[in-house]
Order: structure tokens, then sequence, then C-alpha cells
């Protein structure tokens, strides 16, 4: 098996986690062979003292079809 590698960011208004669920829905679309998928970063955008948006960076394993 040969696994190619590929970098997305998820973004949500209410968690990490569903960050982290967009993501792989978006790239479910596209991608085919998703196998793992690893969280590499997280981000917050920030207004006055409230978290307002959340951001997974996300490495995303599928396999190369032949």
């Amino acid at each position: 098996m040969v696994q190619k590698i590929i970098d997305i960011v998820g973004i949500s208004d209410d968690s990490f986690a569903k960050a982290a669920q967009n993501a792989v829905d978006v790239a479910s679309k596209s991608v085919r062979g998703m196998k793992w998928a690893r969280v590499g970063e997280m981000e917050c955008k920030i207004e006055g003292s409230r978290v307002i948006e959340y951001r997974t960076l996300m490495r995303i394993y599928f396999e190369v079809e032949r």
C-alpha cells in the first residue's frame, strides 16, 4: 500500500472537534480512501475576550489508487 498526505484546515464556530470533522467532511467529497488524520495545530480567533472561531490544521492520509 502507498499513501499520500494532504494538509487541510477545518473551521468551526463551536469547537476544535467540529472543525476537525468539517475538514474530513469536505475532504471526503473529493478524496477517496481516507484512512487516518492527524491534527497538527489548533488555533482560535478571538474577538474581545471571546473565542469566536476554532481552526484545526489536519494532515489527512489516503491510499494512492493504482
